[in-house]
């Protein structure tokens, strides 16, 4: 299977502290890979390190090699904003623009340039249908995207994230503000999105992760404990440390 991202002895520093120690992992193209593991070890900075979102933060350092399709992402030639496009992301809470729904995903368009109302409206139509949302919404697009439930606010974000065309989306435990029925529909699209999208979610559901992933990496103190199929993760892990976390014996 082709692989989305390489990633060898990643170090990753906020100031003097090591969040990260060592990382080596292929991420699949056009899978979901779910990051498990608790509070504060390192998910978060690891999925972040894909689109140089710890780029904000001034005390952060990496070492090591992260390539996308064999580009090192932390090259010095390497175009930040350029890497954000492609590499798209989705966030813990839902955070639509204070616009319109047709606004909101229009925007990142118009900033790249597509220019034309029919063709806008034409990326909007297929990116809500591909988010789920269409159906929904489409009576009224030019209503203010904050009148969304949590759930419909949420989808919207994948939606504009798929606008504008990136080849991998990550997910920053995409549903932990969602109720349950909210919570399986961002499920399903994440299963359908995979079809043409490199996903990588992190997730403190350890159900949702058997639920929606293909392979599962388990994080502990910074360290990657095991990665594997999601099968075997849950069902005949390697690790005495990953057994104990799934079975409910710590985190």
């Amino acid at each position: 299977m082709e692989s989305a991202f390489t990633i060898r002895d990643l170090d990753v520093y906020y100031g003097e502290k090591q969040a990260l120690f060592g990382v080596n992992m292929d991420i699949a193209a056009k899978s979901v890979t779910a990051m498990i593991g608790p509070s504060g070890c390192g998910k978060s900075t690891f999925l972040r390190c894909f689109n140089r979102m710890n780029d904000l933060i001034p005390v952060f350092r990496v070492r090591g090699d992260l390539r996308h399709r064999g580009q090192d992402l932390y090259a010095r030639d390497s175009d930040a904003i350029e890497i954000r496009r492609r590499i798209g992301m989705v966030f813990q809470k839902p955070n639509p623009f204070p616009k319109s729904i047709h606004e909101n995903i229009a925007y990142g368009l118009k900033i790249n340039g597509v220019k034309g109302r029919q063709t806008l409206d034409a990326i909007v139509e297929k990116s809500l249908r591909k988010a789920g949302l269409w159906e929904e919404v489409h009576e009224r697009l030019f209503a203010s995207a904050l009148s969304l439930s949590g759930g419909q606010q949420q989808r919207l974000c994948i939606a504009r994230c798929i606008a504008v065309e990136p080849e991998v989306i990550l997910f920053d435990e995409p549903c932990s503000a969602l109720d349950p029925i909210a919570t399986g529909k961002i499920e399903e699209l994440i299963m359908e999105l995979k079809s043409d999208y490199t996903v990588v979610i992190v997730t403190h559901n350890m159900q949702q992760a058997a639920r929606v992933s293909d392979t599962t990496a388990f994080f502990y103190i910074g360290k990657l404990i095991e990665f594997d199929t999601t099968s075997k993760i849950f069902t005949n892990p390697s690790q005495k440390l990953t057994e104990e976390y799934i079975t409910g014996r710590f985190g």
